[in-house]
């Protein structure tokens, strides 16, 4: 139970940032962005709409306003939609509560990773409990088959990382 606790907490976290990173995205690119948290980034950025729902369907919004820090490796709202037909829908539902987790969770490594310390790694263990590989190619950076589009969105509990893909786990 507590380590259900704590990984629910850590995915709240991780959707918090991704959700930052959004709003910082979107928005302008003003001192404030590190007043907000990851939740309010992701929301205020506008892209990020279906991380936000997905974040509150998955009841992970208080642990990603938590304390931190999180690095949250956030999918775009086109990110998601190129899922294939149905399967965010299905996520959505309540008796999929956990198997949202476990994505979301996926999405976001304990600590501040900044882009530059994320090219000297070659993987990173989630909240979710597996690793993803980090990779970079031709000046990129690759988070398992999601490019980095945006990094280092600095948020008041931690880091976004924009990327273009969602995160499966295996």
């Amino acid at each position: 139970m507590t380590s259900f606790k704590t990984a629910t907490r850590w995915m709240g976290a991780g959707m918090a940032g991704l959700m930052m990173a959004g709003a910082v995205h979107a928005g302008s690119h003003s001192h404030t962005e590190e007043s907000h948290d990851i939740v309010d980034t992701a929301i205020a950025a506008g892209q990020f709409e279906t991380l936000v729902a997905a974040v509150e369907a998955a009841g992970l919004v208080d642990t990603l306003k938590g304390e931190g820090p999180f690095t949250v490796f956030a999918p775009t709202d086109e990110a998601f939609a190129a899922l294939p037909e149905g399967t965010l829908d299905e996520l959505l539902l309540p008796e999929n509560q956990e198997t949202l987790q476990s994505i979301l969770t996926y999405h976001v490594v304990v600590g501040k990773v900044m882009a530059e310390d994320a090219m000297g790694l070659d993987s990173a263990e989630t909240v979710q409990g597996q690793s993803i590989t980090i990779t970079t190619m031709d000046g990129s950076v690759m988070i398992n088959d999601a490019t980095v589009i945006q990094a280092d969105i600095e948020t008041s509990n931690g880091v976004i990382h924009v990327i273009d893909g969602v995160l499966l786990p295996e």
